[in-house]
């Protein structure tokens, strides 16, 4: 395999922030480019030096303003791979339309995969990304992918916190499977929230019951993304009215739409923890919620994935055991 002397990471405007903490990590600058929007919201991207022959990592994480956010890394990645890139990483902590990974109604599409397919067409030669919302959305690109999992740094925030009695719940169905590896992992009893949305998937969550005991116990909700809060805290509310003793919430990805921030922070969650995996303004911060740096985990597969090491070999046992989540 071929190997690629020089490092050289660059960001977007996403989540700058964990890039630079990446850097720091790795012992490496911050690669140097302008980018620009003109008033007509064209973006304009300059690299100011050269990456030809190097081996290059975009990171870009998909949050809101998402459209703006998806064109600029697509731009990116022209960018570098129009100046001769020997090698093209798209590092993409939070990868978004995760939950457009299938036609599940007539006449819809399948946005995951489209954002696939225009990040291989912009140049990346291979992705990097934290938590899919659905493991087969790996399947979409035709280049190397690599997802890793946040969730043992969820893990050792959880068990910091008070574990007896304590129940680890499924928001819904689609998500037991990963909370029963959560749950086995803890050593904890599973219950499952059973729910149904709207068909168009607009409007709040119709709640409709619960599957385990949770009265008296310390119920710890687990999901990969927090978006509106709207089902986090709808659960919350019922988990407490079936005498739940206390609640918290574990998530890899703090989307946090508009709004989202005030419903949690006024809910009956005692605690909630997420990942930098998106950026989370300081206006949507509150006491009650701890963030976890990724920077390590992505910094040490950078650098295996540079030097041509294994980066299977940094899961132990226990995380295999996870599988994803």
């Amino acid at each position: 395999m071929a190997r690629f002397d020089e490092l050289r990471i660059f960001s977007g405007s996403g989540n700058p922030e964990l890039a630079a903490e990446i850097c720091t990590y790795l012992g490496v600058r911050m690669g140097e480019a302008t980018i620009r929007t003109f008033p007509n919201d064209n973006i304009f991207v300059k690299l100011h030096e050269s990456v030809r022959e190097q081996d290059v990592f975009v990171v870009q994480s998909l949050g809101l303003p998402l459209s703006h956010h998806i064109m600029e890394l697509l731009i990116l990645l022209d960018t570098c791979k129009r100046a001769s890139a020997g090698r093209l990483t798209a590092v993409i902590p939070y990868y978004a339309y995760g939950r457009t990974d299938k036609k599940d109604q007539p006449r819809v599409p399948i946005t995951a995969r489209l954002l696939a397919d225009l990040i291989v067409a912009a140049g990346a030669d291979r992705v990097l990304t934290i938590d899919l919302h659905a493991g087969q959305i790996q399947g979409f690109f035709s280049i190397s992918v690599d997802e890793m999992s946040a969730m043992h740094l969820l893990l050792e925030k959880i068990r910091t916190w008070d574990l007896r009695d304590a129940v680890i719940v499924s928001p819904g169905l689609g998500f037991a499977k990963r909370a029963r590896n959560v749950a086995e992992a803890l050593g904890l009893p599973l219950a499952i929230v059973e729910k149904r949305r709207r068909e168009d998937g607009v409007g709040p969550v119709e709640v409709l019951s619960i599957l385990g005991d949770v009265a008296g116990r310390h119920c710890i909700l687990v999901d990969d993304e927090i978006a509106t809060a709207q089902t986090m805290v709808r659960v919350a509310e019922l988990l407490m009215a079936h005498g739940a003793r206390e609640v918290s919430a574990a998530a890899t990805h703090p989307v946090f739409v508009p709004g989202s921030a005030e419903r949690l922070r006024s809910s009956p969650l005692k605690r909630v923890v997420v990942t930098n995996t998106l950026f989370v303004p300081k206006d949507m911060r509150w006491p009650e919620l701890s963030i976890l740096s990724v920077a390590p985990l992505l910094g040490e597969v950078i650098q295996r994935i540079h030097t041509g090491v294994s980066v299977g070999a940094l899961f132990t046992e226990g995380h295999k055991r996870l599988g994803r989540w």
